[in-house]
């Protein structure tokens, strides 16, 4: 039996707020909880990456989990004390914690990723048999993915009618602001530099450049898309090289902003805007958020397809086996194929890609070069700063034509076409590959098809200043279409 009851501590009952990817102050359910019970509150982060397992948090998202506990903890000492910073196992943790402090209660906000429901639940059960309050809340999603179904009863695999039964549930229309005052409660801490969160590789030093971790970054960027993107967000968020989209899905995956906010503020511009470019843009807007909750739908019932396809027939898909160089090279930026490069250089250098490149870089890994999809979403685990398992799973079983709602697996992006028409002018490109600048728009996609004299003139032997094409475009395509017939009818 807990022995908590005999502690000596003094003063209201102290409630433990366990922050996760929760890393905020507003619009947060599970710190509200134990303020609207009077509670005296201890705020505290659990460091034990190892109960994530086989999905620790990558090089790229312990940068940014490092600076954005540093700014949740700038925050709270605002209201007269920080975060308290432990290690786990996290029931361990969380029983000594409340043994130090006498707390009555613990709240926490739900994660839905496969290893953390299960050792949430057990944590649960364990501090309730303690005789502590145990309580889980909604921070991460609009609805609850147990929440809708279809007429059937079972789970939605097709994006469009999920998304109508989310409007027809009603996005939320408001968001809790930050609180005007918590009474925090100290205890001892392990300071956030001793857990090594951050990356010993120079490719995260840039990364502050491009990025600001925390509530106020995130708040930051919402406004910023709102005032200056959300009108030219229909067609915009297809080009590469302008700030058109909103740029909020690190702060997203980290808590840092909820959903319901994001909902909310949208709908509010969209009630006072008269531009119907803004209505049109932030509806497409809105329903870009609907794809992050259906990924996370997908993952809560079907929890295997983080490692596997959910269709099953693409068990016997006859992807390369010796694949190695070829995904070296697509981890490199050295392909040969502009638009790919382009895509996996901004990827290493900011921690982020345009969402119209991942489709084709994940398409031409996949189906060109016929390399599993789990390969490159580990690569994008360790190096996106946004990295979240359910959106990477769709994301990449989407392009791979293998996941639920997929783009059919006849659906190549062919990157040649792909950067002439969201890339016309070759800006995204120029910024990325230098060394192919002083190629004219026309041969700057496919460097291979100039002529001698072009490319003499821009400085471009091919394969020393720039690879030729690790493959053909035409025929890996068919060869990509071979392989998919021969599992079509299994």
């Amino acid at each position: 039996m807990n022995q908590r009851r005999e502690d000596t501590v003094t003063g209201p009952p102290a409630a433990i707020v366990w922050f996760r990817r929760d890393l905020r102050l507003a619009d947060n359910p599970a710190l509200r909880a134990a303020r609207d019970a009077g509670m005296r509150i201890v705020p505290v982060y659990i460091h034990a990456h190892e109960e994530e397992t086989p999905w620790a948090p990558g090089g790229a998202s312990r940068w940014w989990l490092h600076h954005s506990l540093a700014a949740l903890d700038r925050d709270l000492r605002r209201h007269g004390s920080g975060l308290v910073i432990r290690r786990g196992p996290s029931l361990e943790a969380l029983r000594r914690l409340a043994r130090e402090t006498g707390a009555g209660a613990v709240h926490w906000n739900r994660l839905y990723e496969p290893a953390a429901i299960a050792r949430d639940g057990a944590i649960k059960q364990t501090l309730r048999q303690d005789g502590l309050d145990a309580h889980s809340h909604n921070a991460a999603l609009l609805f609850e993915p147990w929440a809708l179904q279809t007429q059937s009863g079972g789970p939605y695999r097709v994006f469009t009618p999920f998304w109508k039964a989310c409007l027809g549930l009603g996005l939320a229309e408001n968001a809790a602001p930050p609180p005007e005052a918590l009474a925090l409660m100290a205890a001892e801490s392990e300071s956030l530099n001793t857990l090594g969160l951050l990356p010993q590789r120079p490719w995260a030093d840039a990364f502050a450049d491009h990025w600001q971790p925390g509530e106020r970054g995130a708040q930051d960027a919402l406004a910023t898309f709102l005032d200056r993107a959300a009108a030219d967000y229909a067609a915009g968020r297809d080009l590469p090289s302008e700030r058109a989209t909103s740029r909020l899905s690190p702060h997203l995956h980290f808590g840092e902003i909820g959903p319901r906010q994001i909902a909310a503020a949208a709908q509010a511009h969209m009630a006072r805007s008269t531009d119907r470019g803004t209505f049109s843009g932030l509806e497409t807007f809105l329903r870009e958020l609907g794809w992050r909750e259906f990924a996370h739908h997908l993952l809560f019932h079907f929890p295997q397809t983080s490692e596997r396809s959910l269709d099953a027939r693409f068990e016997a898909f006859p992807w390369t086996r010796d694949h190695a160089s070829r995904l070296e090279a697509w981890q490199r930026g050295r392909t040969g194929i502009p638009l790919v490069d382009a895509g996996m250089r901004e990827l290493w250098h900011t921690g982020w890609m345009h969402n119209r490149v991942r489709m084709v870089v994940a398409s031409f890994l996949t189906k060109n070069l016929l390399t599993p999809w789990q390969a490159g979403a580990r690569w994008f685990w360790d190096t996106l700063l946004d990295a979240d398992l359910a959106n990477n799973t769709l994301g990449w079983q989407w392009t791979a034509g293998c996941g639920a709602d997929a783009a059919p697996y006849f659906r190549v992006f062919n990157p040649v076409l792909q950067g002439r028409k969201f890339d016309p002018q070759g800006r995204y490109l120029r910024r990325w590959l230098p060394e192919l600048a002083r190629l004219p728009d026309k041969d700057l996609h496919a460097p291979w098809e100039a002529s001698a004299q072009t490319l003499q003139h821009a400085g471009i032997r091919l394969g020393r200043d720039y690879p030729n094409p690790l493959v053909d475009l035409a025929v890996s395509r068919k060869q990509a279409l071979a392989a998919y017939q021969s599992i079509k009818t299994a």
